[in-house]
Order: structure tokens, then C-alpha cells, then sequence
């Protein structure tokens, strides 16, 4: 007898829509071939991007994302570690998007590139998943950058004025302080959130950071993504891409978001590893072209929001050798809206933060700031750079007093400048303090 009625039309309606619903085909493949950390596999299909699980001889599962294919072959790249993968191993495309946890609960935690947790506060419970990739922003509906930021850096406040929703890059070779400014700013910005990349560096430095540079304080309202050297090119990726996407999320509630990454560098070397391990040709020093398409996607998710909120962002850049004409420093100064030099000839002379006043500039600053204040910086640069540029002179003797009123004025007014440029890391300075600072060192000896 056929069954009718309400009942029956109640038990197969869900087996009648879920026959309708197109329903993704899941074939599994195997792995046919395994170069450095790029595996091969063949008779499985999935989109750039996708996940796929890896199952290997010991009923364990390796999670792999799909970076490139050539005919019938996808190249994968794992996303942690390769213990017991053997050769045919079954490969099963998931089919999914790689999501990553927002909301409040992530404040006060330390996550690793994937979004989980490395403290021991207990498991993550956010409030949704987003995908890893971030919404786009008219360009047009980004207001103009018209407030400025107080970093409570006496230097960057007076001469290089960072607003909010700027992009800086802070360009260093190593070992000349550059964590340690980057740690000033965290503890004296004013801002709602904190979002901390880590990203490519040493492992130590992470506990350090959270304990001695944001403490208790700074980590309430902070969130810090960590993916030491030790970790797959992949991840130290995701963990940029992570923290960009967690600052994302609170710009777009309308709030003021501190974005600090260390360091861009590390973000272009991972993705150079994985561009030449699946056949990429390297272009420059080394660099194959999609690194430098891949900076522009990373720093243009900052800035200014078109819901009311924005993220100023703080990137450095490791200039290898102190070349600032390396292929990253060159292509992260055409894309950031100004640059911090730091110098190892500052640091060296034990003057902190080392920054190379003649090298950096802010390019948004004659936006917001006032008249007078940037003549102020004009007359402060003129007279450091004509000490400068004279010093070999000055100091061997060979200059003589009053051959140059120009040259005199900056010899007098010297040490008040190079006072003024000098900051004990522990000492907040902020932007009123800095203006009066600015203006009491041009007014000095020799005026």
C-alpha cells in the first residue's frame, strides 16, 4: 500500500531536498610524489585555496592546502608537520574554505596561524568563523586619514606624525632596536585593540613579548598571533593573514585597532618558499613575482574602514645587511604611506630609538597636522642635516667658526636636537609633551 498523508510527506521531504541540493563530489586521490614540503597528488580535484586531509599509515590525518596544480596534478603544502606520510597515501578533499574565530573572546589570547589557542587558558570559544580572506573596500569609501595617532614616541609624534588609519613601515637591520620601538608603541598608543603578529621569528621572543613588553595591562586588550621561524611556510602565512583578519573584524565594529606585524620580511620569505617549491621562477634576488603581488593583498586590508573604525597598521621590514635597497624594503616602502628608519650607527653611539631622521618620512602628516608645527619639523630637519652632513668636518677640526652662520646655528643647537631624539624605552612621552619638546629644543643655544 502507498503511503500517504501528512506523516509520509513529513519523513521523505528531507530525503527529496537533500536529492535536489547539488551535493559536491568528493573523490579521493593518492600522493604521488613529495619534494621538500610539496606534495603531489593525482585523481582528486579542489580549488585553490582548499583543504585536503591526508590519511597516512598510522590512521593519523595531515591537513594540507592546495597551492597549485598542472594538468592532473595538485600540488600541496602541508600545513604542520609530515611524520608518517608514506608514498600513495589516500588523499580526500574537504571541499571547505579555511575560517578563522572573531569576536571579544579572542582579547587577553595567544593564537597559532590556524586560530588556536598556545596559552593554557583553556579552549577558544569565539563568537563565529569568517573565511581567512577579508572583505574588500572601495577604495572610494575610505575617508581621508585627517586625525592623528599618539604612539607616546616623543620622535614620532614631533617629527614623523603617524594618523589614524596610516600604514608605516619600520625598516632596520637586526639588532638595532627595532622590537623595541615596536614594543614602545604597543604599551603608549591609544587605541581600542591590539593585534600582534608574529610572525618568522624566534620562538623565545614570543613569551618574552607577551610577559615583558604588553604585560597583564596590554594583554587585556590585545590579541597576539604567534608562528615562530620553526613553523611551515604556510602557517607563518596564515599568521599575518590571521591577525590582518582579526584587526579587520574590529575596524568593521567601528572601533580604533593598533595592527603591529614582525615582520613583513618573514611574510614575503614564506610565501618565496612556497612559490619556488611548486615551480615559480624567482625574478629578483630570489623573489619570484608572486610575492610582490602578495604584499600589496596584505597591507591594502588596513587602514581606514568605511563602517567608522580603522586599523593603523606598524610593519617591519628586515633590511638584510642594512641594504634598504633590498627587494622587500623597496617594494614595502612603495605601498606603506611612510617609513621609520632605524640606524646602526645611532645605536651603536648607544642613541635610542636609533631612527635615521633624513631617511624616514610620514607621508600623510602634512594632512594632519598644523602649520606651524610642520614648520617646526622643517627648521628641525634643516638644522640636523646640516650637522650631519658637516660632522666629519666638525669633528676632526677642520671647520672654522663663523664660516657659515648655517653651520654654526646647527653646531650650537646640536645637542638639544640629539636630547630631544633620545627616549628611555620605559618612558612614555605623548603628543602635547612631544610638540613642547619639539619646540623647546628649537629654541636652544644659539638662538
Amino acid at each position: 500500500m502507498t503511503p500517504r498523508g501528512p506523516v509520509w510527506q513529513q519523513r521523505l521531504r528531507p530525503y527529496l531536498k537533500r536529492a535536489t541540493e547539488p551535493q559536491p563530489l568528493v573523490v579521493a586521490g593518492k600522493l604521488t610524489r613529495m619534494v621538500g614540503l610539496t606534495l603531489e597528488a593525482v585523481g582528486c580535484q579542489a580549488a585553490i585555496g582548499g583543504r585536503c586531509v591526508i590519511e597516512t599509515a598510522q590512521n593519523a590525518s595531515i591537513e594540507a592546502e592546495v597551492v597549485g596544480f598542472h594538468d592532473d596534478k595538485l600540488y600541496l603544502m602541508p600545513i604542520g608537520g609530515l611524520h608518517g606520510l608514506g608514498p600513495n597515501a589516500r588523499v580526500v578533499p574537504t571541499h571547505g574554505v579555511c575560517e578563522v574565530p572573531v569576536g571579544e573572546q579572542l582579547l587577553g589570547r595567544v593564537l597559532d596561524g590556524a586560530g588556536h589557542p598556545l596559552d593554557d587558558k583553556g579552549p577558544l570559544h569565539a563568537e563565529r568563523r569568517v573565511p581567512l580572506s577579508g572583505r574588500p573596500i572601495n577604495p572610494l569609501s575610505r575617508p581621508p586619514i585627517r586625525e592623528p595617532l599618539d604612539v607616546g614616541v616623543a620622535a614620532i609624534n614631533a617629527l614623523l606624525s603617524v594618523g589614524r588609519g596610516q600604514r608605516m613601515g619600520l625598516f632596520a637591520g637586526s639588532g638595532v632596536g627595532k622590537s623595541v620601538l615596536l614594543g614602545m608603541m604597543t604599551r603608549y598608543t591609544n587605541a581600542d585593540v591590539i593585534v600582534v603578529g608574529l610572525i618568522g621569528e624566534r620562538g623565545r621572543e614570543v613569551k618574552e613579548f607577551v610577559e615583558n613588553i604588553l604585560g597583564p595591562e596590554g594583554l587585556a586588550r590585545a590579541v597576539v598571533v604567534a608562528t615562530p621561524a620553526d613553523n611551515s611556510p604556510l602557517m607563518r602565512m596564515h599568521g599575518a593573514m590571521l591577525a590582518t583578519r582579526v584587526a579587520e573584524h574590529f575596524r568593521d565594529q567601528g572601533k580604533q585597532v593598533l595592527l603591529l606585524m614582525d615582520s613583513l620580511t618573514r611574510f614575503a620569505q614564506a610565501q618565496r618558499e612556497v612559490a619556488l617549491a611548486i615551480g615559480e621562477p624567482p625574478a629578483t634576488k630570489g623573489y619570484p613575482p608572486s610575492v610582490f603581488a602578495r604584499l600589496p593583498q596584505l597591507v591594502e586590508r588596513a587602514g581606514t574602514g568605511d563602517r567608522g573604525g580603522s586599523i593603523t597598521a606598524f610593519y617591519t621590514v628586515l633590511a638584510e645587511g642594512d641594504d634598504q635597497n633590498d627587494p622587500i624594503a623597496d617594494a614595502a616602502r612603495a605601498i606603506l604611506d611612510g617609513h621609520v628608519v632605524l640606524s646602526r650607527e645611532l645605536a651603536e653611539a648607544g642613541h635610542y630609538p636609533a631612527i635615521d631622521i633624513e631617511a624616514s618620512i610620514s607621508r600623510v602628516m602634512v594632512d594632519i597636522v598644523a602649520p606651524e608645527h610642520d614648520q617646526a619639523v622643517r627648521r628641525f630637519r634643516q638644522l640636523w642635516s646640516t650637522y650631519r652632513q658637516n660632522r666629519d668636518l666638525i669633528s676632526v677640526g677642520a671647520y672654522q667658526a663663523g664660516s657659515n652662520a648655517n653651520i654654526d646655528e646647527a653646531i650650537a643647537m646640536y645637542p638639544a636636537l640629539s636630547a630631544f631624539l633620545q627616549q628611555h624605552m620605559r618612558h612614555q612621552i605623548g603628543w602635547s609633551d612631544s610638540l613642547k619638546g619639539l619646540q623647546s629644543s628649537l629654541g636652544g643655544a644659539g638662538r
